[in-house]
């Protein structure tokens, strides 16, 4: 997408795991060690990258066969595990393939769900359904991500700066903001895991925009 009036040129490029997912003879393989798509993603003055989403996802769900590690299939293994592996091989493709002094990189935070009303001292059974209120307070009660620890793991010991959209706990305390029984399901579904808009994203893009005005100097998110 073009902007001309700002001189701005915008890319949206999908890949839910940010690493290869191929498909072979034996199936859709999720390659943990392999990004043939980055040459998608050299040139560009600003990258923002994000994954966790697919990586939790299940059964039918769920979007591979196998999981590719070296030379080893594996029908599935510990999500976190993978997605650390994951991860850790996109950090190597950046430190190799990004200039920084040409290209400014972030990672967009890992973006929570609402699924589990017991991590916020609801009833058994709770979701983000009939939820029209945030949490009060400046803490979560269910406690951080594990993935998040993992991000932040992860980039700690990255070359490049790349800098980190920690949008989680912000977000975590909107247990009322996701479309629920109102998504593109309607009655047949309850979507505790996307966004509805305007709301939560629109809040990620304001404190990006702030910290691009304040020259890429991080800002506290979690105030």
């Amino acid at each position: 997408m073009e902007m001309q009036d700002y001189n701005i040129s915008l890319m949206l490029f999908r890949n839910a795991f940010l690493v290869d997912l191929v498909k072979e003879k034996k199936g859709r393989i999720l390659k943990l060690d392999s990004i043939q798509n980055g040459n998608s993603w050299k040139g560009f003055d600003m990258l923002i990258f994000n994954t966790w989403h697919w990586w939790l996802h299940k059964g039918s769900a769920k979007a591979w066969d196998y999981i590719q590690k070296g030379d080893k299939l594996y029908k599935d293994m510990d999500r976190l595990i993978a997605f650390n592996e994951g991860l850790k091989t996109w950090s190597k493709w950046v430190d190799s393939n990004i200039d920084p002094s040409h290209t400014k990189v972030f990672f967009q935070g890992i973006s929570p769900t609402h699924y589990n009303g017991a991590e916020w001292n609801a009833t058994k059974g709770t979701t983000c359904n009939h939820e029209t209120q945030p949490i009060t307070g400046s803490t979560y009660p269910g406690g951080p991500l594990p993935a998040v620890a993992v991000v932040k793991g992860v980039l700690s010991n990255m070359s490049t700066a790349v800098g980190l959209l920690d949008v989680t706990q912000l977000s975590q305390m909107r247990k009322d903001g996701h479309p629920s029984i109102y998504g593109i399901d309607g009655q047949n579904g309850n979507d505790c895991s996307h966004w509805c808009l305007a709301g939560v994203p629109d809040t990620w893009n304001q404190f990006l925009y702030a910290i691009l005005v304040m020259g890429g100097k991080s800002i506290d998110l979690n105030y």
